[in-house]
């Protein structure tokens, strides 16, 4: 049985006008699924995931550092279409997670919920909510969240994507936040010679090794500030000074 308060979020999602829809819809969602934030994620080539938009700076650091570390509850949605609920990040097993385990400690968000969105097959992306404090979502949290997932879903495959205006974490609501990633995944790939999911690898691996996020790393290697290297017994990068 959906809340009333879902109901509502589910009425903003049908309104044509875009004017702070989905600043309406992220306030709306996570006060309905009792969360401190909101983030919708697609599904691209590869292990990939682009974030569509995010509610908060907070969730916005968490979706940026599983994107770098290339593992944790929302990567395993994706990819499986299962749904992964973490009550309490301080408790993650070393095993399921091992960088993500590690970095928990230091991180506000303490409880994420990733919910997959999709049909049969066809996965789509996840819906994540954020909670600073540790604790299960209650059963009626849990339905409301499944049915904002599905009614995602079919935005996206109805429209291509959900209206993205409002709080957005990239400079221009309409761009995909990771394209930059794609880029620089290909730039290494050629200039290493290596597969794309290799390339891929050695952007993750400096940009954890650095503290820096994977966004930020490729934005410095497609704007050629920097190049990684490979000289046969590890990858280095070098600073361009294009002065």
């Amino acid at each position: 049985m959906i809340s009333d308060r879902m109901a509502g979020v589910l009425r903003l999602l049908q309104v044509d006008d875009r004017s702070g829809q989905v600043a309406d819809v992220t306030a709306g969602g996570a006060e309905a699924l009792g969360v401190d934030g909101l983030a919708v994620s697609l599904v691209t080539e590869g292990d990939l995931t682009e974030l569509l938009w995010c509610s908060d700076a907070t969730t916005r650091r968490f979706e940026d550092l599983q994107l770098t570390l290339g593992e944790g509850p929302g990567p395993d949605a994706a990819r499986t279409g299962a749904m992964v609920w973490v009550p309490d990040l301080a408790g993650v097993r070393l095993a399921r997670w091992p960088a993500l385990a590690m970095e928990a400690p230091g991180l506000s968000a303490r409880a994420v919920f990733c919910f997959p969105m999709g049909i049969g097959a066809i996965r789509v992306g996840v819906l994540t909510a954020m909670r600073r404090t540790p604790g299960p979502l209650t059963a009626q949290q849990a339905d409301d969240a499944l049915i904002l997932a599905d009614a995602l879903t079919a935005r996206c495959l109805g429209s291509g994507e959900p209206r993205i205006d409002g709080p957005s974490p990239a400079d221009s609501p309409h761009t995909l936040q990771h394209a930059v990633i794609h880029q620089a995944t290909g730039m290494v790939s050629v200039q290493l010679s290596l597969p794309l999911p290799q390339a891929l690898l050695r952007l993750r691996v400096h940009a954890y090794s650095s503290g820096r996020s994977l966004t930020d790393i490729s934005q410095d290697v497609v704007d050629r500030r920097l190049r990684l290297e490979d000289h046969g017994n590890g990858t280095s990068a070098t600073v361009v000074d294009n002065d």
